[in-house]
């Protein structure tokens, strides 16, 4: 989410970057406008687009994959552990801890700019109230005259005009204003202020707003000095300076900060037809920002990817093995085990890889077959177990309770046991996965044949301590006789930035 955040406001600052550069000074006022308003709503939507043909023609990493080395001793039942999460001391600190308080500040913030967004409303809706409303006879307009003020505004279809205003000041405020209506400008400035509530701590968005109203007044004056006469139109904005409602989505005809730009563009000769093909630099614009959003991943995501293509890749081979020799070897079973292993320890955000198919196809035919090992021992690849593992402390519990009260146990006795203070020690930062497999001996109940796959040698060491430290359990049972139970335990350990 904060990624996509990020694109939004980049993809944003450069729309505005090219706005200010080419097309600013330009009297395309529609197509401005037409601009101002596509390129916000493009910075939404582009990041959600991966086109899968750019990313397949750029070229990837190669990698290459060594002969596996296998190391167990036999088929045996596999069980996933829940993940174990292991914060450091003054992980309240840190940046992880930060998300929930950054998230209840996000719709603090959209609540605040809705309530403010209300009030505006309201204080358009006690304005009309306040004054003399009567209908344009021409037009589907509402002309509101508001007592001992030259305040001058429009808002949808109705004219807000103060009493204090000359008659000609008046003429030529309608004429204005009548514009701003007729082209809708006030459904522009609405826009930017939904936007506004929901990306409040975007500056972007204000600065898009800010634009859009300049290039507002500068339709309106365009059209209105042909309606009436160019130097009265002029006086009447140099005159004096008025008073404005401060409303951000209202269009004011008197704005002290933009008469110098007003006049200037008024004065402007027309932009010549063939700098129109200056907004042709929006094509690259886009293609560059498609190309970025189909290539780029978050590098963690890309990470578990390549796994994920190395576990398919194991996959296929033992599946067409296999499927080869008909018939499914003691080491093929082996192999079998380790992989699935592979893919339980998989992220729970790639749940959807491990129903792939060819994983699925795999498991059909293993679990069809049945290795010349597992019928002299009794060992079975997968199956249900008669009785799990038991802690010492979940004794004389039902079979589920015992297997829940076993994941507990584990995990507080990891939480309890692991040097929080290592991450201070290695100078390592953010989330760390740390990979344990370990068996519960079918003879002695220690956990024995423990493998650690980590990030750093101490954090694979301080697990390798504290897995050792584990109690004795009562070895489960299969078909009547211990058996030797495999357990795959996650630990993420979050560690200050």
């Amino acid at each position: 989410m904060i990624h996509y955040i990020l694109q939004i406001i980049a993809f944003q600052l450069l729309f505005l970057i090219t706005y200010d550069l080419f097309l600013k000074k330009e009297t395309f006022f529609n197509w401005n406008r037409a601009y101002l308003l596509l390129t916000p709503i493009l910075s939404f939507v582009l990041p959600l687009f991966r086109l899968d043909f750019i990313k397949k023609n750029i070229p990837e990493t190669y990698s290459i994959q060594l002969p596996e080395v296998l190391i167990t001793d036999s088929p045996m039942q596999f069980y996933q552990l829940p993940e174990v999460i292991i914060r450091s001391e003054n992980y309240l600190f840190s940046y992880v801890s930060l998300i929930p308080v950054i998230g209840y500040a996000y719709y603090i913030g959209i609540g605040i700019s809705l309530m403010l967004f209300i009030y505006k409303i309201i204080k358009i809706v006690r304005i009309r109230k306040s004054g003399v409303k009567k209908m344009d006879p021409n037009k589907n307009i509402t002309l509101v005259s508001l007592p001992n003020t030259n305040t001058a505004f429009s808002f949808f279809n109705t004219i807000y005009i103060g009493d204090s205003l000359s008659e000609i000041k008046k003429s030529n405020v309608i004429i204005h204003e009548k514009i701003h209506i007729r082209e809708y400008h006030s459904l522009d400035l609405i826009l930017f202020e939904l936007l506004r509530i929901v990306l409040w701590f975007n500056p972007l968005i204000y600065v898009y707003q800010h634009r859009m109203t300049v290039l507002q007044e500068y339709i309106a004056d365009a059209k209105s000095v042909t309606k009436t006469n160019k130097k009265e139109y002029y006086q009447d904005l140099l005159s004096q300076i008025f008073q404005t409602e401060k409303i951000s989505f209202i269009n004011t005809f008197f704005n002290h900060s933009l008469i110098k730009n007003r006049i200037v563009m008024l004065q402007k000769s027309k932009s010549k037809k063939i700098f129109q093909l200056k907004y042709l630099i929006l094509v690259p614009i886009v293609c560059t920002m498609l190309m970025y959003t189909s290539c780029s991943e978050d590098f963690t995501i890309k990470e578990e990817k390549i796994e994920e293509q190395l576990i398919e890749q194991k996959a296929k081979l033992l599946l067409t093995k296999i499927e080869r020799q008909g018939e499914l070897t003691s080491e093929d079973g082996k192999k079998f085990a380790i992989l699935m292993e592979d893919v339980s320890n998989l992220p729970n955000e790639s749940a959807t890889y491990k129903n792939n198919k060819i994983i699925r196809d795999l498991a059909k035919i293993v679990l069809k077959h049945k290795t010349p090992k597992s019928i002299d021992t009794g060992e079975v690849l997968f199956g249900q177990l008669d009785v799990s593992p038991i802690h010492p402390d979940c004794k004389n519990q039902t079979a589920e309770d015992g297997k829940k009260c076993f994941s507990q146990k584990i995990a507080q006795h990891v939480g309890q046991e692991f040097n929080t203070k290592i991450g201070e020690e290695i100078g390592l930062s953010g989330k760390l996965r740390i990979y344990v497999r370990f068996k519960i001996d079918k003879t002695t109940g220690k956990a024995v044949d423990i493998k650690i796959r980590g990030p750093h040698p101490k954090l694979e060491q301080e697990a390798l301590r504290v897995i050792n430290t584990l109690p004795i359990m009562t070895p489960g049972i299969h078909n009547g006789e211990p058996v030797s139970v495999l357990y795959s335990l996650p630990i993420v350990f979050e560690i200050k930035e």
